[in-house]
């Protein structure tokens, strides 16, 4: 098995939204990360403007360019949906292996875009998504919840950032809505949460 933790952005809270980046994790380290380059951009609001649009490579963010480029450990793609599809299902095969056993997690937080989006990338649907592909989503904002003792409407309040920083751990270098740094984010929640004694509020 192995886990993937990830993050989409898009252009709205809509039952047509489109998908503007995605960025993934593995539980290896392995990165991926992909811009759209035919999203609808009508459909974006002003925040959405200023705090997704403006963080990406294809905005002329250089900082992620540079850092993007000098990181071996990252796929990168800008392009077309269907390109993104095509690139993202080779870097997810390289793990599959043809092992009939093998089963692909994904994670994200309060994913219910998240995953539909991810899905539609994909495959369209759920239904012919390949089968290693684990179709259904862990979400994170529930183990929060757990952990924390509280409410999910408590958990979804409570900055990710925060949360990390109170329980000792180094945030993730990069900006808050680009979907890799969010990816990362999630990842480090989660593996503190499923470590030994992860449970505890401090290190």
């Amino acid at each position: 098995m192995r886990t993937y933790f990830f993050d989409t952005e898009f252009t709205g809270l809509r039952k047509d939204t489109t998908l503007i980046s995605i960025g993934i994790v593995s539980d290896t380290g392995d990165r991926f990360y992909a811009e759209l380059t035919d999203y609808d951009e009508g459909m974006c609001d002003e925040w959405i403007e200023k705090n997704v649009l403006d963080h990406l490579v294809l905005s002329g963010n250089a900082e992620l360019e540079e850092s993007l480029a000098a990181d071996n450990k990252t796929t990168t793609v800008i392009g077309s949906k269907a390109d993104v599809c095509c690139e993202l299902m080779k870097w997810l095969e390289m793990d599959a292996n043809f092992d009939s056993d093998y089963a692909a997690v994904f994670v994200s937080d309060v994913s219910h875009y998240d995953m539909v989006l991810l899905i539609d990338l994909l495959a369209g649907n759920a239904m012919t998504l390949p089968e290693f592909i684990t179709p259904a989503c862990h979400d994170i904002n529930q183990d929060i919840a757990t952990m924390l003792d509280i409410s999910e409407k408590a958990a979804f309040d409570i900055s990710r950032e925060q949360l990390l920083t109170d329980r000792g751990i180094d945030l993730p270098k990069g900006q808050k809505h680009n979907a890799l740094y969010d990816a990362e984010v999630i990842k480090a929640i989660y593996e503190d949460f499923f470590s030994v004694g992860g449970g505890k509020t401090g290190r």
